[in-house]
């Protein structure tokens, strides 16, 4: 049974229904595909994560409510899309992610940059924040020249737990397995390359994950100059998914926040703390 702490309301399908509108069949978002909990307070808001390179992920992460399998070819006109229901929703900070894309040579990055492109076309000033996968090695340097306003890159959770919550792709696939020591010399990678870019990161907490091991890794990710962390209660999306080991306390994610504030990080922690949740307001 859910703590108090972790119940919300459901979401009103008329909010859902009204970006559904404004945003067009032929867009993704996060927020739908993964069952976020924060679904219905953000829509409220008109706020979202758009979900670029289809809505079909090559990789089989365990937490993950998004669908995988075989995708589809990239979209060639998404960028466009995007801007047009930026536009229509009078955004002025805009968060971008999307599947994994072992597939492609690249693993997407140059259709991220058209997309980033495409939002700074339209000459408004907009913060742009993308949240990338691994990429696999493949070029993180295309993003970089791109020059987002943050980069994020998430941990998930910590080295020990990888084998269980970030399982190798599954055939043609099986390359592509999440690296957490890769994961971090992306960090690295982007401060070393591109100092004024801020960097993110984040993690799940309650997958079986001792604290000793989070303040492991939040260590980690002071030391290649992670900004910004995100740090949030893993809640299953479906039946299918990884079974919740913990519920967190507020009190715990509190202490988090002083760690990390103690190693330098700006960090945000709560239950219903996600990558994106109120992103634009962390800087």
């Amino acid at each position: 049974m859910l703590p108090s702490y972790l119940k919300k309301p459901i979401p009103k399908q008329q909010n859902i229904k009204k970006i559904r509108r404004i945003i067009g069949s032929a867009l993704n978002t996060v927020c739908e595909s993964a069952r976020c909990p924060n679904l219905g307070e953000c829509f409220a808001r008109s706020t979202l994560t758009f979900m670029i390179l289809g809505d079909t992920c090559t990789r089989s992460c365990a937490f993950c409510a998004v669908k995988k399998g075989t995708p589809d070819s990239p979209d060639p006109g998404e960028a466009r899309k995007i801007a047009e229901a930026v536009q229509k929703l009078n955004l002025t900070y805009v968060v971008i992610t999307s599947v994994t894309r072992d597939d492609l040579p690249d693993g997407g990055a140059e259709h991220f940059v058209k997309v980033i492109q495409g939002l700074r076309d339209m000459g408004k000033g907009i913060r742009i924040e993308v949240l990338i996968p691994d990429f696999t090695g493949k070029p993180l340097q295309k993003i970089i020249k791109a020059r987002p306003y943050v980069i994020n890159h998430n941990l998930e959770t910590v080295p020990r737990l990888y084998p269980v919550v970030r399982p190798p792709a599954p055939a043609p696939y099986g390359a592509g397995q999440a690296d957490y020591q890769r994961s971090l010399g992306i960090i690295h990678s982007i401060k070393e390359t591109a100092p004024s870019i801020y960097t993110k990161s984040g993690l799940m907490v309650g997958l079986g994950e001792t604290r000793d091991e989070v303040e492991k890794s939040l260590l980690d990710l002071s030391e290649v100059n992670c900004d910004l962390v995100t740090i949030g209660q893993y809640l299953p999306p479906s039946k299918s998914n990884l079974p919740v080991e913990r519920y967190v306390p507020p009190e715990e994610f509190e202490e988090y926040k002083l760690s990390g504030s103690r190693l330098g990080l700006k960090v945000s922690a709560g239950p219903f703390i996600r990558s994106s949740y109120h992103a634009g307001e962390m800087l």
